[in-house]
């Protein structure tokens, strides 16, 4: 049997071929995937990555399609979609149990209905839990690695192991998981109980603060770039004067420099040429080399070159 016939016979319906991407990214913008799987559980999940591992196929897993470029030409492979098959989601006690797939929204407000306090900051990042534990993801003072007691990961050996906090290695948007080679199937949380209340109130508080800063109007994929040693990215963008700065359809967000948005039609091609206009400009005028925060993938040359 060929690699396709395999992948269908495993998955079936949840195959599609030359997917766009542009369906699946929150900066709208990305060419066809060759394999777009939407496993229906963790175990099927686990089988298709072992499929693809076997048989070599390159295998990208999203979740909400944040913080993520995907270039114009598509991507050879399979991307593995985990938002229709690994979004459940339970409470025990302080601990609350999610799926990778579920988005950050959405557990946010299930801890809320659980009355546990500790996620109110995830409540607007628009990533997924997976992708949270990839990033350390954080918002307002708060991070992932505050609130996470245990990952379930699917390893490079073929095994499903319950990794606890201290061996995550979290950092600043940095965590063990591409290290290790890690699938996060599941995530558990340690919160605090709190009045419901107080909870709905700080979200509704933080969320407020975002409607007034970032440019949640606009297709984006979060911020542009890493915070740099000194200083921050959006600030050192301003200064070098190019709030607003355009190349087709890609823009630095005039509300908040940190953003590169799509503000219509923009292509890959277009993000990356912007981002490097971003970096060098930075670069000459503060000796700042910014990284990119986003993530490229697909079949194109870098689209994050080095400065």
């Amino acid at each position: 049997m060929s690699f396709e016939e395999k992948l269908y016979a495993l998955a079936g319906e949840r195959v599609r071929r030359a997917e766009p991407m542009s369906r699946h990214t929150t900066f709208r913008i990305g060419g066809p995937a060759e394999f777009y799987v939407t496993p229906s559980d963790a175990e099927e999940f686990c089988r298709v990555a072992k499929l693809c591992r076997s048989e070599a196929v390159p295998y990208y897993v999203i979740g909400n399609g944040s913080n993520l470029l995907c270039s114009d030409q598509g991507v050879s492979g399979v991307i593995l979609d985990t938002t229709e098959g690994l979004v459940s989601c339970r409470a025990d006690g302080t601990k609350l149990w999610a799926g990778a797939g579920m988005l950050l929204g959405c557990l946010a407000k299930k801890a809320l209905e659980a009355g546990l306090s500790g996620l109110e900051f995830a409540a607007g990042i628009p990533g997924s839990v997976g992708g949270a534990m990839v990033m350390n993801a954080g918002a307002y003072g708060s991070e992932m690695k505050q609130v996470v007691h245990r990952v379930r990961v699917f390893t490079k050996e073929g095994a499903v192991e319950e990794v606890p906090a201290e061996r995550m290695d979290f950092a600043y948007r940095h965590s063990a998981v591409r290290r290790e080679g890690w699938i996060v199937l599941e995530v558990c949380f340690e919160l605090a109980e709190k009045d419901r209340a107080a909870i709905r109130g700080r979200m509704e508080e933080l969320a407020g603060k975002r409607r007034q800063s970032q440019p949640l109007e606009s297709p984006s994929a979060g911020s542009t770039f890493k915070r740099p040693a000194v200083g921050y990215a959006a600030q050192l963008i301003d200064e070098a004067g190019l709030k607003g700065f355009r190349v087709g359809g890609a823009q630095v967000s005039p509300k908040h420099a940190g953003f590169v948005i799509n503000c219509g039609g923009a292509t890959a091609a277009d993000v990356g040429r912007l981002c490097a206009v971003i970096r060098e400009r930075v670069r000459e005028r503060t000796g700042i080399c910014l990284e990119p925060e986003i993530e490229a993938i697909g079949e194109q040359e870098c689209l994050f070159p080095p400065t």
